[in-house]
């Protein structure tokens, strides 16, 4: 496939960026400073500035999906708005854990345990997800990671749920960013959560 990667030079972009090019994939990687990108055949360095749709646009023609690994100071309907004018018919999100619940009704940035100082990055991945639950005419994923997303070892497989956060037996919920990765490019080449939300974590 012919994809695009957005907020390629991060830690989940860039482990996106590599899991995609190593399956044959064809990647244009796009970050505000594109040095940073990882290089590996099949991959494209390009700058670029999500948060300017018009710009962005012209980027993303030609592509089967855009998977964007951006944080949420850029909206979603500036992505979507690029999209639309690209033709691409797909977007998968790098997405929050703060939405899944923990028990009904309960979701992590509920619970007491929840860093004060995190809500605000938190609120604006619930806002996002909550504008793609009203989008019919792109075919959206928002995956959301475990807890904990760490650069720890690539272990190869991971559990996966739809809005519930997926805990281990003591009750932790982790995943690599390489193994969030494998997840995402999963989802990409064969489609289970089609404009609806996932989670994985071990």
């Amino acid at each position: 496939m012919k994809i695009v990667v957005l907020g390629a030079s991060g830690r989940a972009g860039s482990e996106i960026t590599r899991e995609a090019a190593a399956r044959g994939h064809t990647v244009t990687a796009i970050a505000r400073k594109p040095e940073a990108i990882p290089t590996a055949d099949g991959v494209t360095a390009v700058a670029g500035d999500a948060s300017d749709a018009a710009a962005l646009a012209p980027l993303l023609k030609g592509a089967d999906a855009v998977i964007s690994a951006l944080h949420f100071d850029v909206p979603a309907e500036t992505l979507l708005a690029a999209l639309r004018e690209a033709g691409v018919p797909r977007l998968l999100v790098t997405g929050g854990a703060a939405s899944l619940e923990v028990a009904p009704g309960v979701r992590v940035i509920d619970t007491p345990e929840f860093p004060e100082e995190w809500k605000v990055f938190a609120q604006g991945g619930i806002t996002f997800l909550d504008h793609l639950r009203g989008v019919s005419d792109v075919d959206w994923t928002f995956f959301s990671p475990a807890a904990l997303i760490e650069e720890t070892p690539r272990l190869g497989h991971y559990r996966t749920d739809t809005d519930t956060l997926v805990v281990d037996e003591k009750g932790e919920s982790r995943i690599s960013f390489a193994d969030y990765a494998i997840a995402m490019i999963d989802e990409l080449e064969q489609p289970k959560h089609s404009r609806a939300r996932f989670t994985a974590a071990y």
